[in-house]
């Protein structure tokens, strides 16, 4: 950044490229976006609350309060062809300096511009065949397999609560304190396979009620 902190770094994890975008800031500064060569991403709001993510069968765009403005799936993913919700192009600013762009599965783009120069990373990827035929398919889970991922993510965030509730008394405090990040990962990843699942609408709008509730 003009300010000499560190924007964006770019680290290799084995075979494994990730991308990630820090805020402006000099000591502790928060992630605000995540870009793994294997087809998982996610970008994050000023406050921390997750803003787009994204894995190999397709990505999720929620609101503040982590509601679900869109969805869409990759053409290449393991999703039926007739579940297939195609993307419409997103444009999002990280900060006044950092920008993402998704045209594509391969075609993410996070882009920095200062003092009149631009630089842009490339942190697309592309599923190979060979990475499709290992994914499960998620209309293979059935109603109780649901209801039990449901149950649990719910459980675990009772105890989250729990814990916030023992470590700040005052009811005052509880809604600045943010949810665990594998929390939130854990409860999209449910909320993914409860609409790709082969199941009834009232099944569906039980198990969103069990992880919403």
């Amino acid at each position: 950044y003009p300010s000499g902190n560190l924007a964006i770094i770019v680290v290799r994890d084995k075979k494994r490229l990730i991308c990630i975008v820090q805020e402006d800031k000099l000591n502790n500064a928060e992630i605000q976006a995540v870009f793994k060569s294997n087809g998982r991403n996610t970008c994050y709001y000023p406050n921390g609350a997750v803003w787009i993510n994204m894995n190999i069968q397709g990505g999720q765009y929620l609101d503040q309060a982590g509601n679900r403005v869109r969805r869409w799936t990759w053409p290449n993913s393991v999703v039926s062809s007739g579940a297939h919700v195609l993307l419409s192009p997103i444009f999002i600013s990280l900060n006044r300096h950092v920008g993402v762009r998704i045209l594509g599965q391969d075609k993410i783009t996070v882009s920095f511009l200062a003092m009149g120069q631009q630089a842009k990373f490339n942190v697309g990827t592309k599923v190979q065949v060979s990475d499709i035929g290992r994914l499960p398919s998620p209309a293979r889970l059935g109603k109780d397999e649901l209801l039990l991922l449901a149950i649990r993510v719910r459980i675990l965030w009772l105890f989250d609560r729990l814990r916030g509730c023992l470590n700040f008394p005052s009811n005052e405090q509880w809604d600045k304190i943010k949810p665990p990040a594998y929390l939130i990962t854990q409860t999209l990843k449910v909320l993914q396979l409860c609409t790709a699942s082969d199941i009834s609408d009232e099944l569906r709008s039980s198990v969103r009620a069990i992880v919403n509730a």
